[in-house]
């Protein structure tokens, strides 16, 4: 059995009462090694992205902004997410 790391947020999510809702994904990742293009292809195609670097340029953040179907579908993208090293899920 896989311990859910995600257990409050799915707990949090499954309490909303009106899917769709528009959902607001936030990371913070290192600025190398294509982090943020590798994030970018697990976002929703139809969300908004904007970016944010910090003054040296070394990390950056990345907000995506989607209508999203379902909890399940939140937990999704992030636990794919959290698989690249050294992001930082907000």
């Amino acid at each position: 059995m896989k311990t859910d790391k995600f257990k409050t947020l799915r707990y949090r999510l499954m309490e909303m009462e009106t899917w769709p809702l528009k959902y607001m994904f936030k990371f913070i990742t290192p600025n190398a090694n294509g982090k943020v293009d590798q994030i970018k292809a697990l976002l929703p195609v139809h969300g908004t992205l904007s970016f944010k670097h910090t003054s040296d340029l070394k990390h950056v953040s990345i907000t995506c902004v989607a209508e999203m179907q379902s909890a399940d579908q939140i937990i999704e993208i992030v636990e794919q997410v959290d698989k690249i090293e050294g992001v930082i899920i907000l």
